[in-house]
């Protein structure tokens, strides 16, 4: 095993590593930000991964949702994230849940970490719930056309974010999904090895007009 993540355990050596393997996560959803979770992921050595879709790939989906080819069409997404992530990495165990999130909590499976791969605010709203009744943490992200937010919550409570019910979206960039699915991973996994990660602080990145990534913070209140 060691072998197989060795520049990741000359990063943090191999007492880390194995503790990756003790720990377990759950990502709700697994279109854009879950696919590309999953890879991130799924790679690292994480012991349980478990991904969480009801939905089934459409043909506007895969230019973005880097997990599908051609030809999946119509299969359930979490099915194809979790044959990928074992495909990638035979130290991970992925486990695939054909619901939404709600009927994944009534299976009451424990994890370390949840993290929100959705694409709608009432969902979120109910894993903020969950995480608080839980004393759990989450990982928040989001898109939209060139910008996103992410958010490691901890202490505090993302609620009034969440009364907002219907939106239209703008369309989406590809590579903003993966950036921000990028970012949430890395939160995860300094999380899951037991290094330090700045909690309950909202980070907005956006490209302006000009062309320019901006990026900026706020502070989360405390539930």
């Amino acid at each position: 095993m060691m072998k197989y993540f060795h520049r990741q355990v000359q990063l943090w050596g191999e007492d880390t590593q194995v503790l990756l393997q003790s720990k377990k996560i759950a990502v709700i959803g697994s279109g854009g930000l879950g696919s590309s979770l999953a890879f991130a992921l799924g790679a690292s050595g994480i012991g349980e991964i478990h991904m969480i879709d009801f939905d089934e790939v459409s043909h506007h989906n895969i230019h973005r949702q880097i997990a599908f080819k051609t030809g999946d069409e119509d299969k359930n997404k979490a099915v194809v994230n979790a044959q990928i992530i074992e495909q990638r990495c035979p130290y991970v165990k992925a486990i695939a849940h054909e619901c939404d999130f709600k009927t994944w909590t009534e299976k009451d499976i424990k994890v370390d970490l949840i993290i929100d791969a959705t694409d709608n605010l009432p969902t979120r709203s109910d894993i903020n719930i969950y995480a608080k009744e839980n004393n759990l943490p989450w990982v928040y992200g989001s898109v939209e056309a060139f910008h996103g937010q992410v958010a490691f919550i901890d202490e505090s409570s993302f609620g009034d974010a969440f009364k907002i019910i219907e939106k239209t979206p703008e369309g989406i960039a590809a590579p903003i999904v993966m950036h921000i699915a990028s970012l949430q991973a890395n939160l995860a996994l300094r999380f899951l090895a037991g290094l330090k990660v700045k909690k309950d602080t909202l980070y907005y990145l956006f490209f302006n007009d000009e062309g320019e990534l901006i990026t900026q913070k706020f502070g989360l209140p405390k539930a």
